[in-house]
Protein backbone atom coordinates (compact mmCIF):
# COMPACT_ATOMS: atom_id res chain seq x y z
CA UNK A 1 0.00 0.00 0.00
CA UNK A 2 2.70 2.51 0.88
CA UNK A 3 6.52 2.25 -0.32
CA UNK A 4 9.18 3.83 1.61
CA UNK A 5 12.90 4.16 0.69
CA UNK A 6 15.28 5.61 2.94
CA UNK A 7 17.01 8.88 1.98
CA UNK A 8 19.51 10.85 3.91
CA UNK A 9 18.71 9.01 7.64
CA UNK A 10 15.04 9.31 6.90
CA UNK A 11 12.14 7.69 5.20
CA UNK A 12 11.23 9.14 1.43
CA UNK A 13 7.34 7.81 1.87
CA UNK A 14 5.23 7.07 -1.12
CA UNK A 15 1.53 7.54 -0.84
CA UNK A 16 -0.77 5.23 -2.71
CA UNK A 17 -4.13 4.51 -0.99
CA UNK A 18 -7.19 3.94 -3.10
CA UNK A 19 -9.62 1.71 -1.39
CA UNK A 20 -12.26 -1.02 -3.29
CA UNK A 21 -14.91 0.79 -2.23
CA UNK A 22 -13.83 3.97 -3.88
CA UNK A 23 -13.89 2.30 -6.86
CA UNK A 24 -17.36 1.26 -6.16
CA UNK A 25 -19.01 4.38 -5.24
CA UNK A 26 -17.75 6.44 -8.18
CA UNK A 27 -19.48 3.46 -10.29
CA UNK A 28 -22.63 4.05 -8.68
CA UNK A 29 -22.54 7.97 -8.83
CA UNK A 30 -22.17 7.22 -12.39
CA UNK A 31 -25.82 5.31 -12.38
CA UNK A 32 -27.76 7.75 -10.65
CA UNK A 33 -26.24 11.06 -11.78
CA UNK A 34 -29.37 11.18 -14.16
CA UNK A 35 -31.46 11.82 -11.16
CA UNK A 36 -28.75 14.56 -9.90
CA UNK A 37 -29.31 18.12 -10.00
CA UNK A 38 -26.24 19.76 -8.55
CA UNK A 39 -23.10 18.85 -7.02
CA UNK A 40 -22.11 20.11 -3.68
CA UNK A 41 -18.30 19.37 -3.54
CA UNK A 42 -16.33 19.40 -0.08
CA UNK A 43 -13.21 20.62 0.36
CA UNK A 44 -10.95 21.58 3.38
CA UNK A 45 -10.02 25.52 3.50
CA UNK A 46 -6.70 24.26 4.82
CA UNK A 47 -5.47 22.25 2.08
CA UNK A 48 -7.86 24.02 -1.23
CA UNK A 49 -5.74 22.35 -4.11
CA UNK A 50 -4.70 18.97 -2.06
CA UNK A 51 -8.56 17.95 -1.22
CA UNK A 52 -10.01 18.63 -4.58
CA UNK A 53 -11.10 15.47 -6.22
CA UNK A 54 -8.68 15.93 -9.18
CA UNK A 55 -10.63 13.74 -11.75
CA UNK A 56 -14.35 14.99 -10.40
CA UNK A 57 -15.45 16.77 -13.97
CA UNK A 58 -14.59 13.00 -15.66
CA UNK A 59 -17.14 11.89 -13.27
CA UNK A 60 -20.20 14.65 -13.07
CA UNK A 61 -19.76 15.60 -16.42
CA UNK A 62 -21.37 19.62 -17.12
CA UNK A 63 -23.83 19.13 -13.88
CA UNK A 64 -24.00 22.08 -11.96
CA UNK A 65 -21.63 22.67 -9.29
CA UNK A 66 -21.41 24.27 -6.04
CA UNK A 67 -17.70 23.91 -4.01
CA UNK A 68 -17.83 23.81 -0.60
CA UNK A 69 -15.04 25.08 1.53
CA UNK A 70 -15.52 23.46 4.97
CA UNK A 71 -13.23 24.56 7.78
CA UNK A 72 -12.56 27.88 7.30
CA UNK A 73 -12.62 29.26 10.78
CA UNK A 74 -9.23 27.46 11.17
CA UNK A 75 -7.50 27.78 8.03
CA UNK A 76 -5.02 31.07 7.35
CA UNK A 77 -7.69 33.03 6.04
CA UNK A 78 -5.15 35.18 3.72
CA UNK A 79 -3.81 32.16 1.63
CA UNK A 80 -7.04 30.39 1.44
CA UNK A 81 -9.17 33.28 0.31
CA UNK A 82 -6.83 33.41 -2.63
CA UNK A 83 -8.02 30.10 -3.77
CA UNK A 84 -11.86 30.99 -3.35
CA UNK A 85 -10.95 33.51 -6.39
CA UNK A 86 -9.23 31.42 -8.05
CA UNK A 87 -12.34 29.02 -8.07
CA UNK A 88 -14.37 31.83 -8.60
CA UNK A 89 -12.83 33.19 -11.58
CA UNK A 90 -12.77 29.40 -13.16
CA UNK A 91 -16.91 29.93 -12.71
CA UNK A 92 -17.34 28.03 -9.59
CA UNK A 93 -19.87 29.06 -6.91
CA UNK A 94 -17.49 29.16 -3.79
CA UNK A 95 -19.36 28.77 -0.22
CA UNK A 96 -16.67 29.34 3.03
CA UNK A 97 -17.84 27.61 5.67
CA UNK A 98 -17.69 27.92 9.56
CA UNK A 99 -19.84 24.83 10.82
CA UNK A 100 -18.93 25.70 14.12
CA UNK A 101 -20.13 29.28 14.73
CA UNK A 102 -22.75 28.96 11.57
CA UNK A 103 -25.46 27.23 9.81
CA UNK A 104 -25.30 26.88 6.40
CA UNK A 105 -28.63 25.84 5.47
CA UNK A 106 -30.15 29.12 4.31
CA UNK A 107 -27.71 30.56 1.82
CA UNK A 108 -27.28 26.85 0.22
CA UNK A 109 -30.79 26.58 -0.42
CA UNK A 110 -30.78 29.85 -2.38
CA UNK A 111 -27.87 29.17 -4.11
CA UNK A 112 -28.75 26.36 -5.44
CA UNK A 113 -32.30 27.69 -5.98
CA UNK A 114 -30.89 30.40 -8.15
CA UNK A 115 -28.99 27.52 -10.03
CA UNK A 116 -32.42 26.09 -11.14
CA UNK A 117 -34.01 29.35 -12.15
CA UNK A 118 -33.41 27.93 -15.58
CA UNK A 119 -33.88 24.70 -15.41
CA UNK A 120 -37.38 24.90 -12.94
CA UNK A 121 -38.81 27.53 -16.49
CA UNK A 122 -37.85 24.51 -18.82
CA UNK A 123 -40.21 22.25 -16.63
CA UNK A 124 -43.05 24.78 -16.43
CA UNK A 125 -42.53 25.10 -19.94
CA UNK A 126 -42.90 21.00 -20.27
CA UNK A 127 -46.08 21.36 -17.74
CA UNK A 128 -44.03 19.55 -15.12
CA UNK A 129 -44.62 20.37 -11.49
CA UNK A 130 -41.53 21.96 -9.74
CA UNK A 131 -40.19 19.44 -6.99
CA UNK A 132 -37.21 19.68 -4.67
CA UNK A 133 -33.50 19.91 -5.85
CA UNK A 134 -31.68 16.41 -6.02
CA UNK A 135 -27.98 17.24 -5.10
CA UNK A 136 -25.46 14.93 -4.26
CA UNK A 137 -22.73 15.63 -2.01
CA UNK A 138 -19.28 14.11 -2.95
CA UNK A 139 -15.47 14.98 -1.17
CA UNK A 140 -12.21 13.13 -0.42
CA UNK A 141 -12.28 11.19 3.03
CA UNK A 142 -12.54 13.51 6.05
CA UNK A 143 -13.32 16.90 4.83
CA UNK A 144 -16.32 17.60 7.18
CA UNK A 145 -18.87 15.91 4.89
CA UNK A 146 -20.99 14.49 7.67
CA UNK A 147 -21.02 17.65 10.11
CA UNK A 148 -21.88 19.33 7.11
CA UNK A 149 -24.86 17.50 6.59
CA UNK A 150 -25.48 17.24 10.39
CA UNK A 151 -25.75 20.84 9.81
CA UNK A 152 -28.34 20.85 7.24
CA UNK A 153 -30.65 18.38 8.96
CA UNK A 154 -30.29 20.52 12.43
CA UNK A 155 -29.76 16.65 13.91
CA UNK A 156 -26.83 14.01 14.24
CA UNK A 157 -27.97 12.45 10.92
CA UNK A 158 -24.66 11.14 9.44
CA UNK A 159 -21.42 9.38 11.40
CA UNK A 160 -19.12 11.43 11.77
CA UNK A 161 -15.58 10.81 13.20
CA UNK A 162 -12.22 12.12 12.93
CA UNK A 163 -11.04 9.14 10.42
CA UNK A 164 -12.07 8.89 7.13
CA UNK A 165 -14.36 6.53 5.80
CA UNK A 166 -17.15 6.34 8.14
CA UNK A 167 -19.60 6.34 5.50
CA UNK A 168 -19.91 3.27 3.55
CA UNK A 169 -22.52 3.40 1.20
CA UNK A 170 -24.64 5.92 -0.87
CA UNK A 171 -27.89 6.76 0.90
CA UNK A 172 -30.38 9.84 0.28
CA UNK A 173 -31.20 12.40 3.22
CA UNK A 174 -33.96 15.24 3.00
CA UNK A 175 -32.54 18.17 3.99
CA UNK A 176 -36.04 20.23 3.89
CA UNK A 177 -38.83 20.38 1.08
CA UNK A 178 -36.63 22.24 -1.03
CA UNK A 179 -33.66 19.88 -0.97
CA UNK A 180 -32.64 16.04 -1.23
CA UNK A 181 -28.95 15.03 -0.18
CA UNK A 182 -27.55 12.23 -2.00
CA UNK A 183 -24.72 11.20 0.26
CA UNK A 184 -21.46 9.32 -0.56
CA UNK A 185 -18.50 8.08 0.82
CA UNK A 186 -15.33 10.18 0.65
CA UNK A 187 -13.71 9.19 -2.70
CA UNK A 188 -9.58 9.26 -3.82
CA UNK A 189 -8.27 8.72 -7.92
CA UNK A 190 -6.43 5.87 -8.52
CA UNK A 191 -3.16 7.21 -8.49
CA UNK A 192 -1.86 10.09 -5.82
CA UNK A 193 0.77 11.33 -8.97
CA UNK A 194 1.56 14.91 -6.40
CA UNK A 195 3.27 13.13 -3.49
CA UNK A 196 3.23 16.69 -2.00
CA UNK A 197 -0.74 16.72 -2.30
CA UNK A 198 -1.02 13.04 -0.98
CA UNK A 199 1.33 14.17 2.20
CA UNK A 200 -1.11 16.83 2.84
CA UNK A 201 -4.17 14.66 2.81
CA UNK A 202 -2.18 12.21 4.99
CA UNK A 203 -1.56 15.47 7.54
CA UNK A 204 -4.79 16.36 7.63
CA UNK A 205 -6.37 12.86 7.91
CA UNK A 206 -8.04 12.04 4.27
CA UNK A 207 -5.69 9.55 4.08
CA UNK A 208 -5.34 6.70 6.91
CA UNK A 209 -2.71 6.98 9.02
CA UNK A 210 -1.53 3.36 8.94
CA UNK A 211 -0.58 4.02 5.43
CA UNK A 212 2.36 5.99 5.87
CA UNK A 213 5.30 5.84 8.66
CA UNK A 214 4.34 8.12 11.33
CA UNK A 215 8.13 9.49 11.65
CA UNK A 216 8.04 10.26 7.74
CA UNK A 217 4.57 12.11 8.56
CA UNK A 218 5.64 14.39 11.41
CA UNK A 219 9.18 15.17 9.58
CA UNK A 220 7.13 15.93 6.57
CA UNK A 221 5.05 18.61 8.73
CA UNK A 222 7.86 19.85 10.33
CA UNK A 223 8.93 21.20 6.90
CA UNK A 224 6.14 22.47 5.55
CA UNK A 225 5.48 24.45 8.64
CA UNK A 226 9.21 25.40 8.58
CA UNK A 227 8.62 26.66 5.25
CA UNK A 228 5.07 28.25 5.85
CA UNK A 229 4.47 29.42 9.39
CA UNK A 230 7.67 29.06 10.94
CA UNK A 231 6.90 31.55 14.09
CA UNK A 232 3.89 28.48 14.61
CA UNK A 233 7.01 26.50 15.49
CA UNK A 234 8.87 28.54 17.63
CA UNK A 235 5.36 29.23 19.40
CA UNK A 236 4.32 25.81 20.25
CA UNK A 237 7.06 23.95 20.40
CA UNK A 238 10.47 26.57 20.81
CA UNK A 239 12.02 25.79 17.76
CA UNK A 240 13.76 28.54 15.08
CA UNK A 241 15.71 25.94 12.47
CA UNK A 242 15.36 22.09 11.75
CA UNK A 243 18.57 20.05 11.73
CA UNK A 244 19.17 17.51 9.16
CA UNK A 245 18.53 14.16 10.53
CA UNK A 246 15.60 15.83 12.67
CA UNK A 247 17.05 13.98 16.02
CA UNK A 248 17.93 17.39 17.60
CA UNK A 249 14.59 19.01 16.53
CA UNK A 250 12.71 15.44 18.25
CA UNK A 251 15.24 15.85 21.25
CA UNK A 252 14.05 19.31 22.03
CA UNK A 253 10.05 18.63 21.20
CA UNK A 254 10.62 15.66 23.29
CA UNK A 255 11.54 17.61 26.20
CA UNK A 256 9.08 20.50 25.81
CA UNK A 257 6.35 18.26 25.76
CA UNK A 258 7.36 15.77 28.38
CA UNK A 259 7.34 12.77 25.45
CA UNK A 260 10.51 11.24 27.37
CA UNK A 261 11.43 8.08 28.44
CA UNK A 262 12.23 6.73 31.58
CA UNK A 263 16.00 7.43 31.15
CA UNK A 264 14.88 11.27 30.29
CA UNK A 265 15.52 10.89 26.49
CA UNK A 266 13.12 11.65 23.67
CA UNK A 267 10.72 9.19 22.92
CA UNK A 268 10.90 10.04 19.23
CA UNK A 269 8.00 7.58 18.17
CA UNK A 270 5.34 9.76 21.20
CA UNK A 271 6.78 13.28 19.26
CA UNK A 272 5.96 12.30 16.27
CA UNK A 273 2.36 11.27 17.14
CA UNK A 274 2.28 14.70 18.94
CA UNK A 275 3.18 16.53 15.54
CA UNK A 276 0.86 14.62 14.25
CA UNK A 277 -2.29 15.01 16.80
CA UNK A 278 -1.12 18.98 16.96
CA UNK A 279 -1.80 20.11 13.63
CA UNK A 280 -5.24 18.08 13.13
CA UNK A 281 -6.48 19.92 16.26
CA UNK A 282 -5.26 23.03 15.61
CA UNK A 283 -2.14 23.44 18.37
CA UNK A 284 0.13 24.97 15.26
CA UNK A 285 -2.10 28.25 14.61
CA UNK A 286 -4.93 28.46 11.63
CA UNK A 287 -2.85 27.10 8.54
CA UNK A 288 -3.12 26.16 5.00
CA UNK A 289 -0.94 24.25 3.80
CA UNK A 290 -1.40 24.43 -0.19
CA UNK A 291 -0.11 27.64 -1.83
CA UNK A 292 -1.05 28.70 -5.71
CA UNK A 293 2.14 28.80 -7.20
CA UNK A 294 4.06 25.83 -5.36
Amino acid sequence: MNNNETQGGLHKSVINWYPGHMAKTKREIKEKLNLIDIIYEVIDARMPISSKIVDIDELIGNKKKILLMTKYDICDKEETDKFIRYYEDKGYTVIPLDLMNENPTDKLVSISKNLMIEENKKRKAKGLKSRSIRALIIGVPNVGKSTLINRLVGKKSAGVGNKPGVTKNLSWIRINKDIELLDSPGILWPKLENQESAHILAALSSIKEEIIDNMALSCFILKKMMKLYPSNLYDRYGIEKLDDDFIETFDIIGKKRGALTKGGVADYDKVANIIIKDLKNGYLGNITLDRLDK
